[in-house]
C-alpha cells in the first residue's frame, strides 16, 4: 500500500495530491527527487516499484524478508537498500514490538519499505518538509530523517525496560522470589533489541563515510552520539539482567534450603513420636499374645507390672543411650 508518494526540489514538496508510482518515476527526470513510501506492500506493488525505479531483484527479496539484523547493500547505479529495526514498546502487554524498515536510496529516489506496525516514518517526513536546508541536500537528507527517528524511537523503549528490570530487581535483592518466566522474557526482550540496535552502529559508520555533502556530516554524527549512548544502555540492560537471573535462583536456592530444613524438621519429630511409642507398641503386642506359659505366668499384678514396665522400660533406656552416642559421635565429627 502506497502511504504517501512526493516530489521535492529546491527544498519543497511540488504538490499535495497522490501520486502513482508511474508518475513518480517520470518526476525523477525532472529535477529534485522522490520520495515513495510503502507499507507492507504486495509482491505486485514492489514489482511494479522495481521496474519503474530500476531495482535489483536481490535488493527487492531483501525488503520482503523480515532481518533480525540491520544492514547497509550497495547496487548497481549507486543504489542502496538500508536495513533498520524499528522497536515500541506496548504498555498493555508489557512487551517491545518490533518492525522494520527497508530503505531503497538512489541519486533521485527514496523508496521505504514498512513491515510491522513499529515502523511509522510520517514523523520524519513531516519534520523533513520543514527543514527545507536539509531537503535541498536531497536524497541523503531524506536517509538522515529516518536514521533519526528510528534512533529517536528507542530512546522510551530503553525508559520502559529499565523500568521493567528495577521492578525485578527491587523483588529479587529484597529477598523475594521473583518470577523466573519474567527475567528470561526481559532477557529475550533486551537481547533482540540489542540485535537491532547494535549493528546499526556500523550501519551508520558506511553511511556516514559515503555521504557526499558534508553538510549533513554533522547531522549523522549526532545520530551516532544517540546510538551509542542507547547501545551502551542496552548493553548495561542485558548483563543486569544476567545478574538479577543468578540472584533470583541464589534466592529460590535458599527457600528450597529452608523448605528442606522444615520438612527435615517435620520427620525428625515424627520419627521421634514414633520411637517413643514402639515399646508401648512392643508391650501391647507382647501381653497380647496367647500362649500357655504368659497365661500360666502372668497371674498377678506384680508380674504384670514387672514384665510390663521391664519391658517398656529396658527399650527407652537403650534408646537414650544410643540417642547420646549419636549425638556426641555428630559433635565429634563436626569438630574434627
Amino acid at each position: 500500500m502506497i502511504v504517501d508518494c512526493a516530489h521535492y526540489k529546491d527544498g519543497r514538496r511540488q504538490h499535495v495530491g497522490a501520486m502513482s508510482v508511474q508518475e513518480a518515476a517520470a518526476c525523477c527526470r525532472e529535477g529534485g527527487f522522490v520520495w515513495l513510501g510503502l507499507f507492507d506492500p504486495t509482491p505486485e506493488e514492489l514489482d511494479q516499484a522495481s521496474e519503474s525505479f530500476g531495482l535489483h531483484e536481490l535488493a527487492v527479496e531483501d525488503a520482503q524478508t523480515f532481518h533480525l539484523r540491520p544492514k547497509v547493500e550497495p547496487y548497481e547505479g549507486d543504489i542502496r537498500l538500508v536495513i533498520l529495526r524499528t522497536a515500541r514498546y506496548d504498555d498493555a502487554r508489557e512487551e517491545v514490538d518490533f518492525g522494520e524498515v527497508s530503505v531503497f536510496v538512489g541519486p533521485a529516489f527514496v523508496i521505504t519499505v514498512r513491515q510491522g506496525a513499529a515502523s511509522e516514518l510520517h514523523g520524519a517526513r513531516s519534520r523533513l518538509e520543514q527543514r527545507p536546508e536539509l531537503l535541498e541536500n536531497g536524497t541523503n537528507g531524506v536517509l538522515w530523517a529516518i536514521l533519526d527517528q528510528v534512533v529517536d524511537s528507542y530512546g522510551p523503549v530503553v525508559a520502559e525496560l529499565e523500568r521493567d528490570i528495577e521492578q525485578v530487581e527491587r523483588t529479587v535483592f529484597a529477598g523475594s522470589v521473583a518470577p523466573t518466566e519474567r527475567i528470561y522474557f526481559l532477557r529475550r526482550e533486551v537481547t533482540d533489541f540489542y540485535r537491532a540496535v547494535h549493528p546499526l552502529l556500523a550501519v551508520l559508520a558506511t553511511i556516514e563515510r559515503g555521504a557526499r555533502n558534508t553538510d549533513l556530516l554533522p547531522y549523522f554524527r549526532d545520530v551516532r552520539d544517540h546510538l551509542v549512548l542507547v547501545n551502551e544502555e542496552v548493553a548495561a540492560q542485558r548483563d543486569l539482567l544476567a545478574t538479577v537471573l543468578e540472584a533470583n535462583m541464589a534466592v529460590i536456592s535458599v527457600e528450597q534450603t529452608k523448605v528442606s530444613v522444615q520438612q527435615n524438621a517435620t520427620i525428625e519429630q515424627l520419627t521421634i513420636l514414633s520411637t517413643v511409642f514402639l515399646p508401648l507398641t512392643f508391650v501391647t503386642g507382647f501381653f497380647g499374645q496367647n500362649f500357655g506359659w504368659l497365661v500360666d505366668h502372668v497371674g498377678g499384678r506384680g508380674a504384670f507390672f514387672g514384665l510390663g514396665f521391664g519391658g517398656l522400660a529396658l527399650p527407652c533406656i537403650a534408646l537414650l543411650i544410643w540417642f547420646k552416642r549419636r549425638r556426641r559421635h555428630v559433635t565429634d565429627s563436626a569438630l574434627g
